[in-house]
This record gives structure tokens, sequence and C-alpha cells, in this order.
């Protein structure tokens, strides 16, 4: 009787992991689908913001080589407030930190 007690809990328990973990895996494909929607609104028109594809303007990195420059937790910090990085022609963008979380969340998916 125990045994059996023992593998219904350790089931139900298995079941509510799994659940939320799918909650989880859904949630963050919903983050990086806007933080795309909005690279492509706001950076495609200088950057490559695909897995490949050369970028518009010759001296903005791709997105996916950004690792190369920066590791994905130092853009975040540069990105509060305003994305900008002071040099010419990048306009300024005022983001709300969950338009920064999703933005993040998408460049870290096309990173190489």
């Amino acid at each position: 009787m125990r045994a059996l007690l023992f593998s219904l809990v350790f089931i139900a328990t298995a079941a509510s992991s799994a659940a939320v973990q799918a909650q989880d895996n859904t949630a963050f494909a919903d983050n990086v689908a806007r933080g795309k929607a909005l690279v492509v609104k706001y950076c495609s028109g200088c950057h490559a913001v695909e897995l490949t594809g050369n970028s518009p303007h010759p001296k903005a990195p791709p997105f996916r080589t950004l690792s190369e420059r920066f590791p994905l937790d130092a853009l975040e910090e540069t990105f509060i407030g305003t994305i900008d990085t002071g040099h010419p022609g990048m306009p300024v963008f005022k983001a709300s930190q969950d338009q920064i979380d999703a933005i993040i969340a998408y460049i870290g998916s096309v990173m190489q």
C-alpha cells in the first residue's frame, strides 16, 4: 500500500512538474516571439536579425554575432532605459523592462 501511495505521489509530482515546464517553455517562446517582432520593427533596418543574412548597414553587426562583442547579460545593461549605443545613425529606442527581456531572449535565440 505504501509503495502504491508513493508511486501515485511521484506520478502526480512528475505530471505537475511537466505541466509547469510546458508553461515555462510556452512563456519563453512567446517572449522570443515578442522580441523578434520588436527587433524586426526597430532594428532590422540596419542589423541582420535572423539566423542568416547580412546587415543592411555594413557597420551594424548581425544580432547572431553579438556574442563576439558582448556577453548576453551585458546587453541588458546597455538596453536599460534606452537602447542607444552612442554610435551615429542608431535611433534611440525607449524600452520597458518587458521589452528588454523579450529582445534579450530573441537575441539569445539567434546568437551563434
